[in-house]
């Protein structure tokens, strides 16, 4: 969970630069944000609002559950079952979760727009570290052109300033991918087994839709809780969450 203070550390964007590095126009945000979709920002001084990256991290959010297929309407109240106070971390969970049943598709880019999307120079280390999270490969045949996940480089640009080795990342990235499939592949068996009809097929396939972003709640919610106990088992109730 963040702070009031570290919110307002961190809170150094304009709503202009904050269109910017979500991808999406000043009218929007002031639309999400009279729909009560975005936290307010962080008044500064003469009065001018500034945007951090748990606002960044809502934006994307809300942008993979409309990949979903989501109305805005649904889309409300998934967001009001969540937290007010979640983190940037934290919601950069829910968005990894939700955007695995619906991936962007790869898109191929250079090195100065990669750098524009981050929001950031990247190094050979920045670039290795994104390989790892699976966020980008390079395009084959081209020194300085990447395949890039766009839902991924986006929350790959967040965890680079978190000081995790490559090797860590590799680690984690395969624990993840194991565990996921495993409840991804339970699920659908279990959906099969007890839930689906072969004689109403569009019917199915129409529920389908529609418990995938509980279900993907759910799935958050249980690994942040389980998480929280371990890392208190772990390190004691002072020690931080990652």
């Amino acid at each position: 969970m963040a702070s009031g203070t570290e919110e307002a550390r961190d809170a150094t964007l304009t709503v202009g630069e904050l269109a910017a590095r979500a991808g999406v126009t000043v009218r929007t945000v002031r639309f999400y944000s009279t729909r009560g979709l975005l936290p307010p920002p962080v008044i500064g001084p003469r009065r001018v609002g500034r945007y951090g990256p748990r606002h960044l991290s809502r934006l994307a959010l809300i942008e993979d559950l409309q990949h979903q297929g989501m109305t805005l309407a649904a889309i409300e109240r998934y967001l009001e079952r969540l937290p007010g106070d979640l983190s940037a971390q934290d919601l950069a969970i829910h968005r990894a979760l939700v955007a695995a049943w619906s991936p962007d598709p790869a898109e191929e880019i250079g090195r100065p727009e990669l750098e524009r999307r981050t929001g950031r120079p990247l190094d050979d280390g920045d670039i290795a570290r994104l390989t790892a999270m699976g966020a980008l490969q390079r395009a084959a045949g081209s020194g300085d052109r990447y395949r890039v996940d766009p839902g991924l480089l986006r929350l790959g640009a967040q965890l680079l300033d978190v000081p995790i080795a490559y090797e860590t990342i590799l680690a984690a990235r395969a624990i993840l991918g194991e565990h996921t499939r495993s409840a991804a592949q339970q699920l659908t068996r279990l959906f099969r087994d007890e839930v689906w009809d072969p004689e109403r097929v569009d019917a199915m396939r129409s529920l389908s839709e529609h418990i995938r972003p509980l279900v993907v709640q759910a799935l958050v919610t249980a690994f942040q809780r389980s998480l929280n106990e371990e890392l208190r088992a772990a390190f004691g109730t002072e020690a931080p969450g990652p």
